[in-house]
Order: C-alpha cells, then structure tokens, then sequence
C-alpha cells in the first residue's frame, strides 16, 4: 500500500498533468459540482487562492490542473478529510503550493490575514434545516447539509480574505440565487456575472455559478445557460470537454 493511502481509500486520476486525489471507498466523493465550480472560476497562473470548504481538496487540484492559482489555502472543518486533502497534496508534490488548515470557516480571521487573497472558491453545503433529510453518514451530512446561519459565515470569511477587487466564485442551487446574490451586495462582494446551469434543455435550472467582487460598481452580466445533458446518459459537448479530465467523479450536485 502506498504511504500515503490508508485502508478504505483508492486513489483517483484526475488525467490532467498526472494529478492524482485520494477518495473513500464509502463515503463522501467529490462531484460534478466541483468540475464546473472549477470551469467557471477566473484565476490568474500569479493568484493567491483560498478554498472555503474544501473536502479532501478536490477545487485546487482542479485549479492546479488547469493553471488557475499560484498558491492555495484551504479551510476544512472535518480532521479526517482535511488529513485526506493534506496526503493527496502530499502524493502530487504539492506541499510548497498547498496548505490545508483544520478549522471553521467563522475563525478566518485566524487563518489567514485580512484581504490577503486575490480569488476565493467555495462549493457550500447545498441542504438547508427543514429542507432536506440530514444523512446520516456524518461526513456527508457536514459536507451537503448548511448550519442554522446558513450561507453566512461562507461569504464573511470570503470578505475578510478578499483585497479589493478581488474575486469570489460560487455554485448554488438556482433557487436560492436572489438571497445569495442581496447577501453577497450586502458585503461588499458585488455580484457581477451568472451562469444558470440546467440539468436537460427542458428542465428548469438547479445550480447557479456566481463571480462576486469586492467592492466593484453594480453591473451585472448574464452568460448563456450551462446544459448537462443533452439527453439520457449523454453529456453536452461543452460538460464533456470538462469532464474528460474527471471521469471518474460522481455527479453528486443533483443534477
């Protein structure tokens, strides 16, 4: 067994530059959602980047892979994935761009140093309480499910990372983009571009990708519309191109 694998765990390819991310073999997997979070983000091969959330560190590998970040910081709040995010950084030699810090995200201001960041990523937990049925599988439930403050202290801690004009990027459930957008304006982390992502070319829209940034004049830009599948079982052209990096990832996003 490899130093770095531990029992219950495979190591997945992500086939883009040999990256390679260790995933349970029961559990929680990284999914669709992180592929296209990944896609849509705009970050310089010069950016310092932090991850809100970020499981067994699936966004910046994905950002390593396609040359988008210089530097990554990412906040997890479960030690055991934050230690499997910390080993796959580890099998890709990636220990002198990568930091993951055990923690919650409201104790930001303990991680990293006020506007210190010039991209911030977050993939939050989409379930929300009376919404949703919590799993039961612990590691799940933290990863899918939103504390009581909901979207809150995700968007605080991107605030206080953030220089000015820096930029915030976010996948969502489409449904709640109104209440994400107000909260994003109310923090100064100005909503200024939108892609709505659709399942099928017939179905109502489940996700939203935003860009926020900080303290940028209110003008926002609408993309053409994401779609998945154009049909049972057949990704669309353009998901193909980025999923072909990531076949192995479960579509987990609802979609």
């Amino acid at each position: 067994m490899e130093p770095w694998l531990l029992p219950g765990e495979r190591v997945e390819d992500l086939q883009r530059g040999g990256l390679q991310i260790l995933q349970k073999e029961k559990g929680f997997h990284y999914g669709m959602d992180a592929v296209l979070l990944a896609d849509f983000t705009r970050a310089g091969s010069r950016d310092r980047v932090l991850d809100l959330g970020t499981g067994t560190g699936i966004l910046p590998l994905l950002l390593w892979g396609r040359g988008k970040g210089k530097t990554f910081d990412a906040i997890e709040i479960q030690p055991d994935m934050a230690d499997m995010a910390r080993r796959s950084i580890q099998m890709n030699h990636l220990q002198d761009r990568m930091t993951v810090h055990t923690g919650d995200v409201r104790d930001i201001r303990s991680i990293v140093p006020v506007g210190s960041r010039d991209v911030v990523v977050c993939n939050p937990p989409y379930g929300r309480q009376g919404c949703a049925i919590p799993n039961p599988d612990q590691d799940r439930k933290l990863a899918r499910h939103q504390s009581a403050d909901g979207l809150t202290p995700f968007l605080t801690a991107a605030r206080w990372a953030l220089r000015v004009g820096g930029k915030f990027f976010m996948i969502y459930p489409a449904q709640w983009m109104l209440e994400a957008m107000e909260e994003m304006r109310a923090l100064s982390l100005t909503p200024k571009r939108f892609r709505l992502v659709y399942p099928f070319p017939d179905r109502a829209a489940n996700l939203v990708l935003i860009e926020g940034i900080v303290d940028a004049r209110p003008l926002l830009h609408t993309e053409p519309p994401l779609i998945i599948y154009a049909s049972e079982g057949r990704m669309t052209p353009e998901v193909a191109q980025m999923y072909s990096f990531h076949p192995q990832a479960e579509a987990s996003c609802g979609i």
